[in-house]
């Protein structure tokens, strides 16, 4: 990556987007297991701590993006990280699973900074170099991934399972702090949404979403293919007690697990370091979400048939190149299918339907778990290969140079 082409906005968002990841992945490999072992809260109930985040985040995403639309991007972003850093103590502190379920409901609400920081990339560059400078947020989440959940596993092992969600709270707080000092505004009068300049406003409504039909077939590909994702987040660290590291200490597992969410994100590093700016050149978004769905699909089926922990980690690094290549034109499609003042707004619809699919694929795979511990990966195998059909439509509109922003209709005052 040559950052140098870039503004020194970008740079800096990158590296509290790093920041901010590293410390929330080392909590990932950790979680499940600290609550099922702490509190003897059985698998069923355990999956529904990540629903619980998803589920905040569904109602508070929209609005999250949209206030930084009119009030800014730099003070959405502190204070959806100070919410991050309390939520990370609360579950460091916590002496039952409601404390925890507080937390990251908590977290969830005001975890608007993933959101805010793909808006502020897409202020600071021009849309023909989007899919690229998102995806560089995701080399940013391929290295946090990196360092996180293995100094996770490291931590958790070394020093007891409470530790690591300590040092995810002061990380959060050192991004607040860089976000307040480092980062210029983005968002100025001239460029802000009509309501916050007293005039008339456009809609991002249920209704006006289901009238961009652009917008509404990359809904359909962001929430089927995150319900087979987040069946696979919520019973990772389940998957590798029970199966892939079945026989191994507590331990071990902790650092394997930690581990091979390390090589997930070593896969989205690479991807976005080396290939999604030359495949997005050559290919385009659309044919890019193709293969990246199609990668991906293939990984699961790998994580359903794995017999040892090498064959995971492979799995996991062709799912790593998977994602990477579909989730960056997949959120650049999103932004070209709105006026350029609603791009924080369209981004938190957009993670809205995400964080939708996740809280019901999160609630429902402990059952499916529970069942056989690799139900969760075949079932998000088949959900990823059906979603190739609204990508391929996606595609052919693409093609016919169909894919621009539908008139919006305007509000009352």
């Amino acid at each position: 990556m040559v950052f140098k082409r870039y503004d020194r906005r970008l740079v800096t968002i990158l590296s509290i987007v790093f920041v901010q990841i590293a410390g929330a992945a080392m909590i990932l490999p950790i979680l499940p297991l600290f609550a099922e072992r702490q509190f003897n809260v059985p698998p069923s109930v355990v999956t529904l701590l990540v629903s619980s985040y998803f589920a905040a985040q569904f109602f508070a995403g929209p609005y999250l993006g949209r206030l930084s639309d009119i009030h800014g991007r730099v003070p959405l972003l502190v204070i959806s990280q100070i919410g991050s850093a309390v939520s990370f103590v609360m579950m460091a502190a916590a002496g039952g699973a409601w404390v925890l379920f507080l937390a990251r409901v908590l977290d969830g609400i005001t975890g608007g900074n993933i959101i805010i920081a793909q808006a502020y990339i897409t202020d600071v560059t021009p849309s023909e170099k989007r899919t690229e400078a998102l995806g560089y947020i995701l080399a940013a989440f391929g290295i946090g991934f990196i360092v996180g959940p293995a100094l996770g596993g490291v931590l958790s092992a070394w020093l007891g399972p409470r530790v690591p969600f300590v040092i995810a709270g002061a990380a959060a707080l050192v991004t607040a702090g860089m976000s307040w000092f480092l980062l210029d505004e983005t968002v100025n009068k001239d460029q802000q949404p009509a309501e916050a300049r007293g005039g008339r406003r456009a809609s991002l409504s249920p209704i006006a979403v289901a009238q961009n039909s652009a917008l509404v077939l990359i809904l359909i590909v962001a929430f089927v293919g995150q319900f087979g994702l987040g069946m696979l987040q919520s019973t990772f660290a389940l998957f590798g007690d029970a199966v892939i590291f079945q026989g191994y200490s507590e331990r071990a597992t902790d650092l394997g697990v930690g581990l091979l969410l390390a090589v997930v994100g070593v896969g989205q590093f690479i991807t976005q370091a080396r290939l999604i700016g030359p495949l997005k050149r050559r290919f385009g978004d659309a044919r890019l979400l193709i293969g990246g769905i199609l990668i991906r699909s293939v990984a699961l089926v790998l994580f359903a048939i794995v017999f040892s922990p090498w064959f995971a980690a492979l799995a996991a690094l062709i799912f790593a190149v998977g994602m990477g290549l579909m989730m960056p034109p997949l959120q650049s499609l999103a932004t070209r299918t709105v006026d350029d003042s609603m791009r924080g707004g369209v981004l938190g619809v957009y993670q809205s339907s995400v964080s939708l699919a996740t809280i019901i694929s999160t609630a429902i795979a402990g059952v499916i778990f529970s069942i056989d511990p690799t139900f969760p990966y075949w079932i998000g195998a088949l959900l990823s290969f059906l979603v190739v059909i609204p990508a391929l439509i996606l595609w052919q509109r693409s093609r016919a140079d169909e894919l621009k922003p539908d008139e919006l209709p305007e509000a009352a005052d």
